[in-house]
């Protein structure tokens, strides 16, 4: 029985962390609304800003079913968000946001891969 309890968390742990990140990283774009753009300038800044939390929800809508999509995406995109970082001169307040973003994308990746890892180990057994 407290097999099958990880096994529970193990399943929801990176999808209810993924729903929670992308609904952070959209939460994130509203900034948009404070630059004094007109409507059309705010409908296309906030798609733009809003493209990586849609790109995550398609991750996270494919990982589902296959695991392994969400662990090699949630990991892609948090190495993407330190290499935009890294565009930037270095200041330390830097490494906090890649922290903070890139370690809950490497977090929920991780629990994805293991997520298949542990699935495809019983179908082999």
């Amino acid at each position: 029985n407290m097999e099958n309890n990880i096994s529970k968390s193990l399943y929801w742990a990176p999808r209810v962390l993924s729903i929670i990140f992308i609904c952070f990283l959209a939460l994130m774009s509203l900034d948009v609304f404070g630059s004094g753009l007109s409507f059309w300038q705010t409908v296309v800044a906030l798609f733009m800003h809003n493209l990586p939390a849609l790109f995550l929800l398609v991750v996270l809508i494919i990982s589902w079913k296959h695991e392994i999509v969400g662990g090699v995406g949630f990991i892609l995109a948090g190495l993407a968000y330190i290499a935009l970082l890294m565009r930037n001169q270095f200041e330390w307040y830097l490494l906090l946001w890649a922290i903070q973003i890139s370690g809950i994308a490497f977090l929920t990746g991780t629990l994805f891969l293991i997520g298949w890892f542990k699935k495809n180990k019983k179908i082999q057994t």
